[in-house]
């Protein structure tokens, strides 16, 4: 049987490799906005683990890189130094994905070993350790969508390795919170609080959640923020033009440029909308402290994340603030992944 203290070291580990993953996401962003994803043109998942370490070897990445399309379309003109300040980002992405495999699974067979894990557990891990091996061939498979005539990563690959990212990640905070709170039953004590009415809006928020920021990933891999630069309308219009242009009609959900800005920006008010209801409604209800303090972070952050997102619209999609937009939208993730989790913590 595993002790309460043995569960809650087990849920600060996960929690550690949740933060990994986080920064990894982020770190793939800024890998993407800054157009580093195509630096590296090869996958060594052991070799590669070292960068180039002299001159020469430089030179060879180099070499690589002026064969593909993204050098003789868009850098021809690009030397050595200009190389290396891309390719130390997709570097680092590749990087922090070894480390975060290390991370996770050191610990995980000491675990094992040390009998702290039960059966249900060790399957759950080992699902997430899984996972994780696909994400890294996930991502190689996006990149090589690049390295054809269109020096560009398919938006459809992109979403797909940004929802799995958010998957094991939302997986990995979820068993942490378990293990963690597991222990805790003084919180339930509170018989005034009744939490079954807002496990499926709950519930429904973080699913919404979850596709409005896939529906950001098309943004950014269509580059749609650089257009309709303007909000609240787009191009002096609240319906654009040409948000239909493309047959059949599904395309332009995908790869039309208008759709894709539009439908963001309709399902990022949305997600505000709903959000303040449920706070509304959850905060009626005399909510325990652990919860209400969940409630009014979702809240703030919701609010700061739509001003994040507008800002960098009108600004032009300035790399930092674009950064910003992006973590800004997975603290929002890992905010409501909490409040779904104490809104199931009662009344089971």
């Amino acid at each position: 049987m595993t002790s309460i203290k043995q569960q809650r070291i087990i849920a600060i580990w996960l929690f550690i490799s949740a933060a990994a993953v986080f920064a990894m996401v982020i770190l793939g962003g800024v890998t993407r906005l800054t157009d580093s994803g195509l630096s590296m043109v090869e996958w060594a998942p052991i070799m590669g683990a070292l960068p180039p370490l002299s001159n020469d070897e430089w030179l060879k990445a180099f070499h690589l890189y002026q064969q593909f399309p993204e050098f003789k379309i868009h850098n021809h003109a690009m030397d050595l130094a200009g190389f290396k300040s891309i390719f130390w980002f997709e570097y680092s992405h590749r990087l922090l994905g070894r480390l975060i495999g290390l991370i996770f699974f050191f610990p995980m067979v000491f675990f094992f070993v040390k009998g702290w894990v039960s059966t249900g557990l060790k399957i759950k891990l080992i699902i997430m350790f899984i996972l994780g091996g696909l994400q890294g061939l996930l991502g190689w498979y996006m990149v090589k969508s690049g390295l054809v005539n269109n020096p560009n990563v398919s938006q459809y690959r992109l979403v797909a390795h940004l929802g799995l990212a958010l998957f094991v990640y939302a997986y990995i905070l979820w068993i942490a919170l378990g293990l963690f709170y597991q222990g805790d039953k003084a919180v339930n004590l509170n018989h005034n609080f009744d939490a079954q009415p807002l496990k499926l809006f709950a519930l429904v928020l973080l699913i919404f959640t979850f596709i409005t920021i896939l529906s950001g990933g098309f943004v950014a891999g269509l580059n749609a923020g650089l257009v309709y630069n303007t909000f609240p309308l787009m191009n002096g219009q609240l319906i654009p033009d040409g948000l239909l242009s493309m047959t059949p009609a599904w395309h332009n959900l995908f790869e039309n440029v208008t759709t894709v800005q539009f439908n963001h920006r309709v399902l990022t008010t949305t997600l505000a909308l709903a959000v303040i209801v449920f706070y509304l409604v959850a905060l009626s209800k005399n909510p325990p402290a652990r919860l209400k303090l969940g409630l009014h972070l979702m809240l703030t952050m919701i609010l700061i994340q739509v001003l994040l997102g507008i800002s960098t619209l009108l600004l032009h999609v300035p790399i930092p603030l674009a950064a910003s937009h992006q973590a800004g939208a997975l603290i929002l993730f890992t905010l409501i992944i909490f409040v779904v989790h104490q809104t199931r913590y009662f009344n089971d």
